[in-house]
């Protein structure tokens, strides 16, 4: 069932239908497309050229494919004239996935560090993993549709969303 299925549609007639795109700023281009084609199994996707490096990646959905848009170059510097790294005040991107195993030995080949976790109360299974920007994915499966044990969820496999308070 999809969001639509779920909520009357407003009376404006404004609805948010799909996630269009997701931006990311790199400071190593080639290593962040290498990452996402290479190791998540995502393909690029015809780019403009919007005169600075880049690449769009394309994300099968059900309904079509979104796009993942990464910028290089001067695209990517923030207000002090720096690459930012890491999540800034996004927290993670989430894809919906399968192939929960097939998932896990590309990130052991790629030598690439994950975390799993199991969304309480549902079926759904989830790996954590951060691209070389290091920019937080969040992958979900329907874990009735996967083959093979749920996520471990020991403490040293376990994805946690927050640190303990100290």
């Amino acid at each position: 069932m999809n969001a639509k299925d779920q909520h009357e549609t407003p009376r404006d007639g404004a609805v948010i239908s799909g996630l269009l795109h997701v931006a990311i700023k790199t400071h190593d281009l080639e290593a962040t497309r290498r990452f996402y084609c290479d190791v998540i199994g995502l393909t690029e996707a015809f780019r403009p050229d919007f005169g600075y490096p880049g690449a769009w990646l394309a994300i099968p959905t059900p309904i079509g494919t979104a796009i993942m848009h990464i910028y290089a170059g001067r695209a990517a510097l923030d207000a002090k004239g720096e690459i930012p790294v890491g999540m800034g005040a996004i927290d993670h991107v989430s894809l919906v996935a399968s192939g929960y195993h097939a998932f896990i030995a590309r990130f052991r080949n790629a030598g690439v560090e994950w975390r799993e976790f199991l969304v309480p109360n549902t079926t759904l299974w989830q790996l954590f993993v951060h691209d070389p920007s290091g920019v937080q994915l969040e992958l979900t499966f329907e874990g009735r549709a996967e083959a093979g044990p749920p996520p471990d969820m020991s403490e040293a496999r376990r994805y946690r969303a927050f640190a303990a308070p100290a």
